[in-house]
């Protein structure tokens, strides 16, 4: 009888466990939802929820004219630009921002709070990075669902659009597309870096590839105008492991110098201990 009990209360304790993980599930009044746009060169993501019109009356009513708005529902809608942009105009750095508005029947105002919180009541004493203003327009249909858009693409633009029951609010992106695309132009053009040179030299050095060839590459970073300790020290090793001991003792001596200018004591003792190495050689 009592192993019989003690089964059914392990029984009832398990049910109880899993009654209390159980989850319901029904579907969101608001989904969320996400925009992902590249404009030119820039990235641009949005994340918000999307309330329904429900035969309510929205601008002037549900979403009063001259309150700022969350814009959405649930969570603060969040923007983000991957590179500095403009927005109506005005300069806006790369980053995201919690996207605001203001309505009324002639002008919205779109603000753009440095993105501090996902809470939406958390904006209230915070003062926006940029505001811009825009007109509103009748879109002459109903829009059931809440919708925020990216649209009108141009090597150098778009249009961010907000559009729900029958009124759309826009306002115009920048993008610095052409100074952009020729900084990209210039720089591959121009060939590589002393650095992307060193970089190369020091994976195939440590890989045991093409040693001649990897001195090379390295010593086009140590041979120019600002070698750095640590690039020198890693040449100074690599001429060691190929034989080149009095080469390498003279690399070492330079990067102690430099270390010891930097005030790195770990590149000075591994300098001193080298060359306390290879003068026994």
């Amino acid at each position: 009888m009592k192993k019989l009990l003690s089964v059914l209360f392990a029984f009832v304790a398990i049910s109880l466990v899993s009654t209390v993980d159980a989850q319901i599930k029904t579907p969101s009044a608001s989904p969320f939802s996400k925009v992902e746009q590249t404009v030119g060169l820039t990235d641009v993501h949005i994340e918000y929820s999307r309330p329904s019109v429900k035969g309510r009356t929205i601008f002037g009513d549900l979403v009063p004219y001259g309150k700022r708005w969350r814009t959405g529902a649930n969570a603060a809608t969040k923007v983000t630009f991957s590179k500095d942009v403009t927005v109506g105009g005005k300069a806006l750095k790369a980053g995201s921002y919690a996207l605001f508005t203001t309505p009324s029947a002639a002008n919205w105002d779109f603000h753009f709070f440095e993105h501090t919180t996902s809470n939406s009541g958390g904006y209230g004493d915070a003062t926006p990075a940029l505001t811009v203003s825009a007109t509103p327009e009748a879109t002459g249909m109903n829009v059931e669902s809440f919708l925020i858009n990216i649209d009108n693409l141009k090597d150098d633009g778009a249009t961010l659009s907000i559009i729900w029951a029958n009124t759309r609010a826009s306002v115009e992106l920048g993008v610095h597309t052409e100074k952009e695309a020729m900084a990209s132009i210039e720089k591959t053009l121009a060939g590589p870096t002393a650095g992307d040179y060193y970089s190369a030299g020091q994976y195939m050095a440590s890989k045991g590839q093409d040693l001649d060839k990897a001195l090379m590459y390295i010593q086009k970073a140590t041979k120019g105008d600002s070698p750095r300790f640590w690039q020198v020290k890693n040449e100074a090793e690599l001429l060691a492991k190929m034989g080149r001991t009095k080469e390498a003792i003279a690399a070492a001596k330079q990067s102690l110098a430099l270390a010891t200018e930097a005030g790195n004591a770990d590149y000075i003792k591994m300098n001193k201990d080298n060359l306390a190495k290879w003068a026994k050689m």
